[in-house]
């Protein structure tokens, strides 16, 4: 459900916050561990509320057509507010989902979604033309009720600026992770694969995130010995934070994770360097880490496997 880059940006996010950690805490291995696991573990909370705000929207009818059905000078409409997209598929199979139900309960995610927000854009679902096109069907197919959930999320929700910043106020995290949770909520839209809400990685990827942090702390001495030659007129002392963690990741993957294609690397480390860091550090990313390859390439220092044999 999580690509290996988005595990990168939680390495280099908590790499970064050891940073402000006196030695004996840096030291601490069980320490950093356990900071990792909750940067992960955090984006699973994220998500599963993200996947939560929708369905209310969608269950929010049930509670329009109660509503409007009590007024005491109720119109025809009122007493026919179609219901069908509260108990759709999609929506019906999501809610079941045992694992989803749990993590809710778990860990008290309902807190997260705004009463008055859902019904704003409940409101705004009302209005639209999907909408009515939507309950304008005599049957819906499961691809129908699917995406007129995703309509909600994409359309009314993520486009809804202010919406967007309550997120910010009051989501810890989001911030960090809107991207993210776009790409999650496209794969989920998708259903090309079964959520288990109970984990967010499988255990190739937890170890994969555990053996690259680590790297990063026990070959700091080594990795700096490759990449100091390599700052040409930068002083390492000046040079972002972010990206002498980067190259940090970047020079481990080189030698140590011999299932991951150095080209892969690079481009993987450019594209977060560009996001997390300075205008320029892209480009610097690139040329030190491309200078560094060619250096251990030279020495054949580097061993990469096929990761299918």
């Amino acid at each position: 459900m999580i690509s290996r880059r988005n595990i990168r940006v939680k390495v280099m996010q908590t790499l970064y916050s050891l940073l402000t950690l006196d030695k004996a805490e840096q030291g601490n291995k069980n320490l950093m561990a356990r900071m990792l696991d909750e940067k992960l573990d955090h984006v699973l909370d994220i998500f599963t509320v993200c996947v939560l705000y929708p369905l209310r929207v969608a269950e929010y009818a049930e509670t329009d057509a109660i509503q409007r059905s009590s007024r005491y000078l109720r119109t025809e409409e009122d007493m026919n507010v179609n219901t069908r997209i509260a108990t759709n598929i999609f929506v019906t199979k999501a809610l079941s989902s045992a694992t989803f139900k749990e993590k809710l309960k778990k860990d008290k995610l309902e807190r997260f979604i705004d009463g008055e927000w859902v019904k704003k854009i409940y409101n705004q679902l009302a209005k639209s033309e999907q909408y009515q096109e939507y309950i304008g069907k005599k049957e819906t197919t499961a691809a129908d009720d699917r995406d007129i959930v995703a309509f909600i999320w994409d359309e009314l929700m993520m486009k809804n600026e202010e919406l967007l910043s309550s997120f910010t106020d009051d989501l810890p995290g989001w911030e960090d992770n809107c991207e993210l949770m776009g790409m999650l909520m496209q794969n989920y839209f998708k259903g090309t694969v079964k959520i288990d809400f109970s984990k967010l990685l499988s255990a190739e990827k937890k170890q994969y995130a555990h053996d690259l942090l680590l790297a990063v702390i026990d070959k700091e001495d080594y990795c700096m010995e490759l990449i100091t030659p390599r700052l040409n007129n930068w002083d390492k002392e000046r040079v972002a934070q972010i990206d002498m963690l980067l190259l940090r990741m970047g020079v481990c993957e080189f030698l140590y994770f011999l299932t991951i294609p150095t080209k892969v690397t690079i481009n993987e480390y450019i594209d977060i360097a560009k996001q997390y860091s300075l205008p320029q550090s892209g480009q610097f990313i690139n040329g030190v880490l491309d200078n560094i390859l060619k250096d251990l390439e030279k020495e054949n220092k580097i061993h990469k496997q096929d990761r299918n044999k």
